[in-house]
C-alpha cells in the first residue's frame, strides 16, 4: 500500500469525493469485507457493494484476499493507499498554476505553487511506483513563531537571499548530465486550532487569511525544465 496516492483522473476524483465512498476508503486502510463495512457504516450491503465496485473500477481499492463464510466466498478489500490527494490535473484546463511574475505575497500565488507540486510530483511518483524506482525528492517542513510582522518580513528577505545564494553556487546550466530541479519555499500562517508541533496535524477548514500577508518565494532562480510526468 502506498502512503499517498495523487488522483489525477477526473472520474477517479469524482468517485473518491463521494461522501460514502470517501468513508469507505478511510475504513479500508485495513482489509474488510462488504458485510463488515455495511455494519460499520449502517448502510445496506448491496449499496456498499455498489460503491466498492466503483472504487475498484478506478483502482482505489483492491482485493486483499478471500475467505469462506457460510458456504460463500467473501472478498476482503483494502484501499490502494493510506491517503489520497486530488491533483489539479483532475480539473483539466480549469486547473490553476503560478503565473510568471505573480505576486509572491499573495495567498493565491502560494496555493498555485502548492498545486503545481501536487501535479508534477504526483505524476512522477506514480511513474516511479510503476517502475519500482525511487523518485529523487526532498522535503523540509518547519514552524517558526515571529515576534512581529517586521521580524517576519526580515526573515523572508534573509531566506530569499540565502536560497538564491545556494542556487547561484550549485546551478550549472552547461552540465551534460545535469537535470533541472524545482525549488519552492513558502511561509504562511498556521490555521487556528492546528498544532504545528503535531506529527500529523488535523485538517482544518479554510478560513479568512490571518493578519499579515504570507511571504513566499519560488527561489530557484532558474526556469523549469518543462518535464511532464
Amino acid at each position: 500500500m502506498q502512503d499517498i496516492d495523487v488522483i489525477a483522473d477526473p472520474a477517479s476524483a469524482a468517485a473518491a469525493l463521494d461522501p460514502v465512498r470517501a468513508r469507505l476508503l478511510a475504513e479500508l486502510r485495513e482489509p474488510a469485507s462488504a458485510s463488515a463495512l455495511a455494519g460499520r457504516l449502517g448502510v445496506p450491503r448491496q449499496r456498499v457493494n455498489y460503491h466498492l465496485r466503483l472504487l475498484e473500477k478506478h483502482g482505489l481499492v483492491e482485493v486483499a484476499g478471500t475467505r469462506v463464510w457460510g458456504g460463500l466466498t467473501e472478498r476482503q478489500l483494502v484501499a490502494s493507499a493510506a491517503g489520497y490527494v486530488v491533483s489539479p490535473e483532475a480539473l483539466g484546463a480549469a486547473a490553476g498554476g503560478p503565473r510568471p511574475g505573480g505576486d509572491r505575497l499573495s495567498a493565491a500565488y502560494v496555493v498555485a505553487l502548492a498545486a503545481r507540486v501536487v501535479a508534477e510530483v504526483g505524476g512522477m511518483a506514480r511513474n516511479a511506483v510503476r517502475g519500482r524506482k525511487r523518485l529523487p525528492v526532498y522535503g523540509l517542513d518547519a514552524a517558526v513563531r515571529f515576534r512581529s510582522p517586521a521580524d517576519r518580513a526580515a526573515f523572508a528577505e534573509e531566506l530569499t537571499a540565502a536560497v538564491n545564494g545556494l542556487v547561484s553556487k550549485y546551478h550549472d546550466e552547461s552540465a551534460p548530465d545535469g537535470r533541472w530541479q524545482r525549488l519552492m519555499v513558502a511561509v504562511h500562517p498556521v490555521p487556528k486550532g492546528v498544532d504545528p508541533g503535531a506529527p500529523e496535524p488535523p485538517a482544518a477548514p479554510a478560513g479568512p487569511e490571518a493578519p499579515g500577508a504570507p511571504a513566499a518565494a519560488d527561489a530557484s532562480g532558474t526556469p523549469a525544465d518543462g518535464e511532464r510526468p
